[in-house]
């Protein structure tokens, strides 16, 4: 009976008891899952540990309730004809002559454990400790340490090594916003968690560890969501002396043995295509690829259009598969949501065997009703969605509705990884008519337009890449600016001075004037990849300890005030709340 699982206090696992164990005598621990009563000496325990679930046979008069944390020690049995349970991978056989030694009583549960009974989330989250010992939590995280380790062993294959980076880091005015930590040993001042370990693996790229990894605790003080919490983990990782290209395989590897762990199998090669495809086919930059419905340019046929709401600098169409079944309330319904994306209107046409039925039918000429009956090859039955508008406007309005139409799950396979390169440099003009930067300002500008940073900035193309899976964006990364000719005309270009750039960025900036190696990084959500191969839309499920929406914690209390002595120790005063 020799188990890995094997303890002073038990032999072995639940589920390790099967047919090949009958006649032995052995130990199980765990807790009572169920207890069905057989006359007034007879009772059937089913004993459930982290592997699954035991009948255990009791003779004589026992006081156990369910979630008692019990040793039982029995003879390993089969289960008489016609009583096998075939739902239990121990479903054959059972312990007999049992003696139960209670090791911790237990009050009746708030809610039934067995997963049969849909449960309010917020009472869940205030018993986490009872609801991780549900089978799907117990599966889930369990899945995720799995996915953990094999990223571990990805990156420490191809020559990474694991370096962890500080927790209370220095306070960073730029990116998302940050919890702050004030100190005891310094009144009035303060450090940050980090958002990310971004500028320390750069400080390990110029002290010559150019391979780095840390499976990363980050921290965001921003509005949390279904993919999105407070706390979050990622793999992060930078290289020197690489290119994009080499980064992108490095995640690829790593992602790939994940999804082999997790899925069971292989995933293939990853698709790569530049921003400007992705928005164009598909009208966003985390495209979805399990489903067709792209977007097509009908501009060039409309050029010459009479009708007024196709009279626009672009014109998109869409084809959705089936969707002339549609109802006048849904296509109406489908219309507001365009116009709350900005979008003027949104035209709708049925493909039918005897054309397009639509209120605009009647108004489109002969060619640009050919046009549009022949969207994406759109046969009779489909449905064909129009947008009219500035190129991007009508791609992303569209994108929407694709994905609000066709998208199934994002935990639904199958697995589609997507890489998106190329994205814009700058995203816009701030107040004070500066650039902003879409990225963050280490971010190399792509090399074949560095001639237009002072020309035309907004038709530069940066060195960065999105890791997509499903239509969620698993993560980012970027080659580095290690020049400091190309970091002085970007910082020029975002307006901030060199005084301000000293400020801001000194202990980083001085360290790149010792030798900064070229070097480029990626990093992406562990929360999120473990989530869909759980097949769960929302990352609590893939968290032991996770916040609600509103942040809070409702199995400890947190967020709580600290003492009157605490808050003088840290030269703190008390605020009124609201």
């Amino acid at each position: 009976m020799d188990s890995v699982d094997a303890t002073s206090m038990r032999d072995a696992l639940v589920a390790s008891v099967t047919d090949e164990w009958i006649g032995r005598r052995l130990s199980v621990c765990g807790w009572v899952a169920r207890r069905r009563e057989h006359g007034e000496h007879l009772a059937f325990l089913d004993i459930r540990d982290r592997s699954g679930v035991l009948q255990c046979v009791v003779e004589g008069s026992l006081d156990v309730r369910p979630e008692y944390v019990v040793r039982v020690t029995g003879t390993v049995s089969q289960r008489p004809e016609g009583t096998v349970n075939e739902r239990l991978a121990t479903g054959s056989v059972e312990l007999t002559e049992c003696v139960v030694e209670i090791l911790s009583s237990a009050e009746p549960v708030p809610f039934p454990l067995d997963g049969r009974t849909d449960v309010d989330e917020s009472t869940r989250l205030r018993y986490r400790f009872l609801d991780l010992r549900r089978e799907s939590l117990q599966r889930a995280l369990r899945l995720r340490a799995r996915v953990t380790m094999a990223l571990r062993a990805a990156m420490s294959e191809q020559s990474f090594v694991e370096v962890e980076t500080p927790l209370l880091w220095a306070p960073t005015p730029e990116g998302a916003r940050e919890f702050v930590v004030p100190s005891r040993l310094h009144a009035g001042e303060f450090y940050v968690l980090p958002q990310s370990p971004q500028i320390a693996k750069q400080l390990l790229m110029v002290g010559g560890f150019d391979r780095y990894f840390q499976v990363a605790r980050c921290l965001r003080d921003e509005d949390l969501r279904a993919d999105r919490q407070f706390e979050f983990t990622q793999l992060d990782l930078e290289a020197s002396f690489v290119t994009q290209e080499d980064v992108m395989g490095f995640v690829s590897h790593a992602v790939a043995e994940a999804a082999r762990v997790a899925t069971g199998e292989d995933p293939g090669e990853f698709a790569t295509m530049t921003w400007a495809e992705a928005l164009d086919r598909y009208g966003t930059d985390k495209p979805d690829l399990r489903f067709a419905m792209e977007l097509v340019n009908l501009t060039d046929a409309f050029a010459e259009t009479s009708v007024k709401a196709f009279q626009a600098p672009c014109v998109k169409a869409m084809r959705v598969p089936g969707g002339a079944h549609f109802s006048r309330t849904r296509l109406d319904a489908l219309t507001d949501q365009a116009r709350q994306l900005g979008a003027k209107g949104l035209a709708w046409f049925r493909v039918t065997a005897e054309g397009l039925d639509s209120p605009l039918a009647r108004f489109v000429s002969e060619a640009e009703a050919s046009v549009l009956g022949a969207v994406d090859g759109a046969e009779v039955g489909d449905l064909v969605l129009v947008v009219a508008d500035e190129y991007a406007l009508a791609s992303r309005v569209l994108g929407a509705l694709r994905v609000a139409i066709g998208a199934p799950p994002v935990s639904e396979g199958p697995y589609r990884y997507v890489w998106v390169t190329e994205f814009p440099m700058f995203e816009g003009v701030d107040d004070d008519g500066h650039l902003v930067a879409a990225h963050h300002p280490f971010t190399m500008p792509h090399p074949e337009d560095l001639d237009l940073i002072e020309t035309d900035p907004m038709r530069v193309r940066s060195a960065a890449y999105d890791l997509v899976l499903n239509g969620w964006e698993l993560g980012s990364g970027s080659v580095r600016i290690h020049r400091s000719d190309i970091q002085s005309r970007i910082f020029s270009a975002l307006g901030i001075s060199t005084e301000e750039a000293e400020s801001r960025f000194g202990f980083l900036l001085g360290a790149f004037r010792y030798g900064a190696p070229p070097h480029a990084g990626f990093a992406f959500g562990i929360d999120r990849l473990v989530a869909i191969f759980a097949g769960v839309d929302n990352i609590r499920e893939v968290i032991a300890f996770p916040k609600t929406q509103s942040g809070a914690d409702l199995m400890t209390g947190a967020p709580k005030s600290i003492t009157e002595r605490q808050m003088r120790e840290l030269r703190l005063r008390p605020s009124v709340k609201g």
